[in-house]
Parts: structure tokens; C-alpha cells; sequence
């Protein structure tokens, strides 16, 4: 049996050798490094040029002037896009970190030519009233409208004379793109077209030295805030139906832009994220300061269906976003790619003095077409003539579109609309 034999202790070195140096060195491995993917910055804000010195200034009636693809390339690089660009994303930058009540609060509200564009807005209210809606027990759009449409046509003159737009060639260029916000007489319908051209409408005052560029958080969180009740209020009453398919983003079947400033309001905010549009409390308590949270309680109070992600999928997509930061980038590129970038949207903007055409453009498109045209071509249904793109989706003709306000408020009628009701699958 083996046994252990004890080393004296003269043999046991007093100073054991380092024999360190002799193992070799270890060196980590290194995991490979995922692939970065390259930035995707937000749409940069182009400078807001000054408003142009108009002593000598020839006004002409604002035309469409897009009416093909080479058209509309001569619009996305020409001088009128930028500007329009710089002027939203200026708007949308000034509300950052502000609220309505803020704004209520600051010297811009009290300059005179916000309170002039409020009182505007007040009386287009009173002029809805003297036209009510024609019982037809129907939830498309209601004929009464065009009524509507009348009495802002006549009142538009004297609008313009309160804002300061002196000039009747002035008048009549400017008013037009107000008269066009309303929406379209002919089809019953409104949509972000409309909307835009409320945008234009301020953009055409600025340009005319009437609204200086403190007054933009107001524009933003006092006067369209203002545009858009007006809006809800035209569509209940007359059950507009959206223009163009469900809605172009289908982020809602009428509007964008409050998206857009709204998603700029909440940037820094240190508390409400972009999935607290599912919490109800926050939205009902929030939503008087902030934008976004306004238009997602209107979107939810006009749907028959409850549930963001069955009546407005893009929106609770949106939603999962990890910051406003994203939300707010997101809407720029939108803005830019399915507004002025598409073809179907651009055609119908007005072009006059202050928004002028690019050289080389289509003279007036309302009465020229030819093999570059777009596809559209006039046709008559139930008596009502209207513009049908042959390449785009048929809601206009065959399949109607009706206004989720009207099916509400039909439905509410006929005692069904007391509650939000689930889909079965739900």
C-alpha cells in the first residue's frame, strides 16, 4: 500500500519560483458585433423664408396645375414644397412641450390676428346652424351640405375684410383654399386634402405679412384645435364620407395633421408614452392639453366597434412605438411620402401667386387633360357628377363609402348605438 513520504525541510525552497511568465496569455473572445443599421434620422425642418414684399404683386384665382407624374416631380423639387414643408414642420415644432392651456395663457393668444381667425371659425359654426340636415335616414352624405357650403362661399368676403386682406384680387386668391377646407360640395366627402388646404389657407396669410411668427403655437393649439371642432360638427351633421378610401393612412378617415403636432406636443413629455392612448383615464383627463390624445378620443367616439386595433389598426400599431421621438419622426416621413409624395393627393392642390406653380408645369388642370392625365375621368352617378380614378380603389362609384359618424348616430337612432359593441371574435 502506498504511503505518503513527508520532504524534510532543507529540501522545500523558501522562495517558490514564479513561473507565471511561462502560461500562456488568455485572451477573450469576442462575440461577433450585430451589424448596425444606419440611422434613420427625422425629416430635417427647412428654414421658413420671410414673407415676400408684395408692394407690385400680381394675385391671380388658384388653379390645379398637377396633372401628371412630370408634373408632380416639378412640385417635389420646386420652391412651393419647401415652403410648405418648412411652414407644418415649423408650426409642429413650435408646440414642443407645450400645452392648450399654455398657450391659452401666453401673449400669442391675445394678438389680434388670432382672435380674428377665431371669431371666423365661431361664425362658420353659426352659418352651420341656419342649415340643418335633411332627414333621409341615410348614413352617406347628407345634400343639405351643400347649403352649408353656399353660406360660407357668401360669407368668405367679409371674412377675409376682418383678417386684414384688403385687396379683392387678394380675396379671391386666398379665400379659395378656406372654401376648399370644408370640403367638396359635389361628392359630400372630406378628407386630409381638406384639411391640408386650411394649412395652405394660413400659409397664404403668413405670406401676406398677417400673421406673424409668434402666433404659430396658437395656430397650432388655438386655431386648428378650433378648425377641427368645426370639422366634427360638419360631420355630424352631414355625414361626410372620406375622401378616397378608408382614410389614406388609415390612421383616421379624415384627418392627419392633428397626428402630426399632437405626436410633436408629447416629445419630452416625462410621464404620458405613446401606449397610454389605450389607458382611458389618461386620455379623458389629458386630452384638453394634448392633441394627439384629443383626435384618439374623437377616433374611438365615432367607431360602432370597440377597440383601437379593429377600427384603427395603424393607430395601435403606432402605439407600441418606444418614444414620441419615434412617433413624431414617423408622422414627418408620412407627411412627406403619402401627402405631397403621392400623385392622387398632389393633383388636387391649388396653385395661384402666393403659392406659385413650378416652370414647366401643366397649364390649368380643371380643363386640359391629355395622354400624361392621371386616369381620372368625369363621370355621372345618381345624378352627381365627379371625378373617378380609373387606377385608384372604386369606393367612389359602385361602393360607397359611408361616414362611421353617420352609421353611429343612425344607429344610436334607432336604439343601438347605446353602447360600444365587441365583434364576436373579440
Amino acid at each position: 500500500m502506498l504511503s505518503a513520504i513527508p520532504i524534510p525541510d532543507s529540501q522545500i525552497p523558501s522562495h517558490p519560483p514564479d513561473l507565471s511568465h511561462k502560461l500562456p496569455k488568455l485572451t477573450p473572445r469576442r462575440r461577433p458585433q450585430a451589424e448596425r443599421r444606419p440611422s434613420n434620422p427625422p425629416p430635417p425642418t427647412p428654414a421658413l423664408p420671410a414673407p415676400p414684399k408684395l408692394d407690385k404683386h400680381v394675385y391671380q384665382h388658384p388653379s390645379r396645375r398637377i396633372l401628371s407624374e412630370h408634373d408632380h416631380k416639378l412640385f417635389l423639387e420646386s420652391e412651393t414644397h419647401s415652403l410648405i414643408v418648412s411652414f407644418v414642420f415649423t408650426l409642429s415644432d413650435s408646440v414642443r412641450d407645450s400645452t392648450v392651456s399654455d398657450v391659452e395663457r401666453s401673449p400669442a393668444a391675445e394678438d389680434p390676428a388670432i382672435t380674428a381667425l377665431l371669431a371666423v371659425l365661431d361664425e362658420a359654426e353659426e352659418r352651420l346652424k341656419r342649415c340643418p340636415p335633411i332627414d333621409t335616414g341615410s348614413r352617406f352624405g347628407n345634400p343639405a351640405f351643400r347649403d352649408f357650403l353656399a353660406q360660407v362661399d357668401e360669407a368668405l368676403p367679409s371674412w377675409h375684410q376682418k383678417l386684414g386682406v384688403e385687396k379683392d384680387e387678394a380675396v379671391n386668391e386666398v379665400s379659395t383654399y378656406l372654401a376648399q377646407s370644408f370640403g367638396n360640395g359635389t361628392r359630400i366627402d372630406y378628407g386630409s386634402g381638406h384639411e391640408l388646404n386650411f394649412l395652405l389657407w394660413l400659409l397664404c396669410l403668413r405670406q401676406l405679412s398677417l400673421l406673424p411668427d409668434s402666433t404659430f403655437p396658437a395656430l397650432v393649439l388655438m386655431v386648428f384645435p378650433r378648425y377641427l371642432r368645426v370639422m366634427r360638427d360638419v360631420q355630424s351633421t352631414y355625414y361626410l364620407e372620406p375622401a378616397g378610401s378608408h382614410g389614406v393612412w388609415g390612421l383616421d378617415d379624415y384627418q392627419f395633421l392633428p397626428f402630426l403636432f399632437g405626436a410633436s406636443q408629447l416629445v419630452d413629455h416625462k410621464h404620458i408614452r405613446p401606449l397610454s392612448i389605450h389607458n382611458q383615464m389618461i386620455v379623458d383627463e389629458c386630452s384638453k392639453d394634448y392633441m394627439y390624445l384629443d383626435q384618439i378620443q374623437w377616433v374611438n367616439a365615432t367607431k360602432t366597434v370597440q377597440g383601437l386595433r379593429w377600427h384603427s389598426p395603424m393607430l395601435d400599431d403606432i402605439s407600441s412605438a418606444k418614444s414620441w421621438t419615434k412617433v413624431d419622426a414617423g408622422m414627418r416621413r408620412m407627411f412627406l411620402a403619402e401627402v405631397l409624395g403621392k400623385l392622387p393627393v398632389a393633383q388636387h392642390f391649388l396653385f395661384g401667386s402666393l403659392l406659385p406653380a413650378a416652370d414647366g408645369m401643366s397649364e390649368d388642370a380643371e380643363s386640359k387633360a391629355g395622354e400624361d392625365d392621371v386616369g381620372e375621368v368625369e363621370v355621372t352617378v345618381d345624378g352627381m357628377k365627379h371625378r373617378h380614378n380609373a387606377s385608384s380603389w372604386g369606393d367612389c362609384c359602385g361602393i360607397k363609402v359611408p361616414s362611421a359618424v353617420g352609421a353611429r348616430q343612425e344607429a344610436m337612432k334607432r336604439g343601438e348605438g347605446a353602447e360600444l359593441r365587441r365583434l364576436p371574435f373579440d
